[in-house]
């Protein structure tokens, strides 16, 4: 699992550092992405908005100087976990804000987000009988949805 992680997180930093020659996103840019998908999926209130938005603040920051320092210096196991403990702190913090049966839905939001489910595409839907085509190999990571 931990191979897992940090290979995905790898991943994502070289991601990050092809996305980087274009504009590096500011922690405030991240932070209010992050919580208007929140507010919209789970109909949040101004009070707990605010108090998430700090949250999602703090983490972006870190994520960010992360990104940074990979850059610079290469990857580093100990910052990779550091950032994860961060991550795992800043979730269990949205959590205690939320309602019961916002939790469930910011459950399908962190897995969503672990699966690489873009929540500005809407799903296609299929008609019946019909079976979603998988691409597989190199192919299915350049379209990044796992269909041409």
């Amino acid at each position: 699992m931990k191979k897992f992680l940090s290979a995905l997180l790898f991943v994502s930093a070289l991601s990050t550092a092809a996305l980087a020659q274009q504009k590096m996103p500011t922690p405030e840019e991240l932070a209010k992405k992050n919580v208007d998908e929140l507010e919209t999926r789970l109909k949040l209130s101004a009070t707990q908005k605010s108090v998430i938005y700090n949250y999602a603040y703090n983490l972006a920051k870190e994520q960010i100087a992360l990104s940074k320092k990979q850059q610079a210096t290469g990857y580093n196991d100990e910052e990779v976990s550091k950032l994860y403990r961060l991550n795992n702190e800043t979730n269990k913090n949205i959590k205690a804000v939320l309602k019961p049966e916002q939790i469930v839905e910011f459950d399908k939001v962190i897995e969503d987000r672990l699966n690489g489910v873009d929540p500005t595409k809407k799903k296609k839907k299929k008609k019946k009988g019909e079976e979603e085509e998988k691409v597989v190999g190199i192919e299915g990571l350049k379209s990044g949805s796992g269909t041409p």
